[in-house]
């Protein structure tokens, strides 16, 4: 079987290091303004560190595509032009573009840089594939909605071309993102193609006659209401074989508004069941796939990719993703000497054993509680020890956005991008 790539989402710097450290083959970041990602967390991925984050990316041996896939109006042409010095600047390995006219833009300004065309153009079958080739597209990023089966055939008829596919993360009822529910529900505020979207999709609806004013009637038996536009979360991991199989050079992972913890246990799963498979290509997937259920999602689907999709691809009683692991804090350093404990004098200084670590608590930690400790490198379960503040105080536990230091049962080899969560669902052995 031919290499393939890993394409994981870096919505910020931290991310980007992170989804590069746990198996990531390259990232693609979105410049707020220009992309359809406008996070609001963490350090901004903008014109200002674009350059930074795309040479951090090639710095840890990844590929950084730059995703420029707004739909244009005037204005967004204008400021483009604007930037494209510093668009070329940053030298990314390619840009991810969906308007004729930002194509146009960076093939006459910035012809050295390859293109990839965004799944936004909805790209459906091997004749639209090749008008993409011609103009001078290196790859295109196939629609959500393809079976299989189809992306084989475009494979067959344009072998000269890459292929892309999403493989995994939130899903659009409508085409591949082609909406305008959250543009119509905000006035025009929270723009669904200019990054903004306020996922009306995953909103709770009922029903009303017109005649019958503020009486709501249930779509279906469900007192939460009814969910009736929100599909489920994809899920292809255990198809891996078969799309490898039907020549797709990239495998990408959706991560618009995505944890670091997310992105970095999806990143660990992903990168050992390529691994897996381009080694054996009938390797059991199942226990990648319950990896998987430990983190957030709103019910899993393989969506078109079997040809099959129909109503079990939706989720009708909840909108917000459940997991079922908990992520409860990140590794910061190891213990060490405080002396800023209250008092100039030596007396006065605290020492953290070493064999405590520093961690920033995402959700609360207990005492005696069990849990599992990943790294790139490593997957074990461990218990907590101990619990100290920075006056090496013991500690019950740790409450949510605390900086404390904890002591494991087992510590990581490397503690460097260590994250901890609960043990949750168990994977087969």
């Amino acid at each position: 079987m031919q290499d393939v790539e890993l394409l994981m989402p870096a919505g910020n710097l931290e991310k980007l290091e992170y989804a590069v450290r746990y198996g990531a083959d390259a990232v693609y970041l979105g410049v707020v303004d220009f992309s359809l990602r406008a996070m609001r967390k963490g350090s901004l991925i903008t014109m200002d560190n674009l350059k930074e984050a795309v040479d951090l990316a090639h710095s840890l041996g990844a590929r950084a595509y730059v995703t420029i896939n707004i739909f244009a109006f005037n204005n967004d042409i204008k400021q483009l032009e604007a930037c494209l010095d510093r668009f070329k600047d940053a030298n990314p390995d390619a840009f991810i573009i969906s308007d004729y006219g930002i194509f146009n833009l960076i093939k006459r300004n910035i012809p050295e840089i390859p293109v990839h065309i965004s799944t936004q153009t909805n790209t459906l079958n091997y004749e639209s594939v090749k008008f993409w080739r011609d103009l001078g597209a290196s790859r295109v990023i196939l629609a959500r909605e393809l079976p299989i089966a189809d992306i084989a055939e475009i494979r067959k008829q344009v072998p000269d071309i890459e292929l892309e596919c999403f493989v995994h993360g939130a899903q659009c009822v409508s085409f591949s993102g082609r909406c305008l529910l959250s543009d119509y529900f905000s006035k025009g505020e929270r723009k669904a193609n200019h990054g903004n979207c306020s996922q009306p999709c995953r909103w709770s609806y009922k029903l009303v006659e017109e005649t019958r004013p503020g009486e709501y009637l249930e779509i279906n038996q469900d007192n939460r209401g009814s969910h009736i536009l929100s599909p489920k979360d994809l899920c292809l991991v255990k198809q891996l074989p078969q799309l490898i199989e039907a020549g797709v050079d990239s495998l990408k992972v959706e991560g618009r508004t995505k944890s670091l913890y997310y992105v970095s246990a999806v990143a660990k799963t992903y990168r050992q069941a390529i691994d897996d498979v381009l080694k054996n290509p009938s390797a059991d997937m199942d226990k990648y796939f319950h990896e998987l259920l430990k983190v957030g999602n709103r019910g899993y689907t393989t969506g078109f990719a079997l040809g099959d999709n129909n109503g079990e691809s939706y989720s009708y009683d909840i909108s917000k993703g459940l997991a079922g692991a908990d992520f409860l804090c990140e590794f910061q350093q190891t213990g060490r000497l405080n002396c800023n404990s209250g008092s100039d004098s030596p007396i006065g200084e605290v020492v953290i054993p070493e064999n405590y670590y520093l961690v920033k608590i995402k959700n609360k930690m207990l005492l005696g509680d069990e849990v599992e400790i990943i790294t790139p490198d490593e997957q074990f379960t461990a218990t907590v020890e101990g619990i100290k503040n920075e006056e090496g105080e013991d500690l019950p536990l740790g409450n949510t956005n605390d900086d404390v230091y904890v002591k494991f049962s087992q510590s990581p080899k490397n503690y460097k991008y260590a994250l901890v969560r609960t043990v949750g669902i168990k994977t087969p052995a």
